[in-house]
């Protein structure tokens, strides 16, 4: 008898334990990058009209048309290397939970037109304390953009590589 309360002691500290453990890994994921716009947790793409791409918070990518299809990177473009996250508009879309938010680009692309601005925006994180990554040039002669396949055009761009935020209030 007293082995078998043991095991359910056992049992019952395994299980606690496990659920514990998937509680801290699934915290982090979808974090919203530190040029993301204030106020919107629970999202999982914003369309930047200036560049014509889409933003996966959940997997910290950029998404954008090349080489006829859309291709996935942890960059933009290479002609948008210069590109101000913090500064740029972004539409949030907090109607879209699929995986292919550009299946609406062409009503996005004439709804948020290069240059639109909506209501203002305040940034996450401040611009000044967060890494900014290099351009990786556009020297890929190999087509590859993080395993995503690719044109060769991975070129990058302010972009926050890491999905990082700023303050942690979401």
């Amino acid at each position: 008898m007293k082995t078998l309360k043991l095991i359910a002691v056992g049992i019952i500290l395994l299980a606690s334990s496990a659920i514990h453990a998937q509680v801290s890994v699934n915290v982090n994921i979808g974090t919203p990058p530190s040029w993301g716009p204030v106020g919107y947790s629970n999202v999982d793409y914003y369309y930047l009209p200036d560049v014509e791409a889409y933003y996966d918070i959940r997997a910290t990518q950029f998404i954008y048309f090349g080489g006829g299809r859309w291709i996935r990177s942890r960059y933009l473009p290479g002609q948008y290397r210069n590109y101000d996250l913090y500064s740029g508009y972004k539409v949030v879309l907090n109607d879209y939970h699929g995986s292919r938010p550009y299946s609406n680009f062409k009503n996005h692309k004439v709804k948020y037109y290069k240059g639109y601005h909506g209501a203002p925006q305040r940034s996450i994180g401040s611009k000044g304390n967060n890494k900014v990554y290099k351009n990786k040039g556009n020297n890929d002669k190999h087509g590859g953009n993080d395993n995503h396949g690719g044109n060769g055009n991975q070129g990058g761009g302010k972009g926050n590589q890491g999905g990082g935020h700023g303050n942690g209030k979401h």
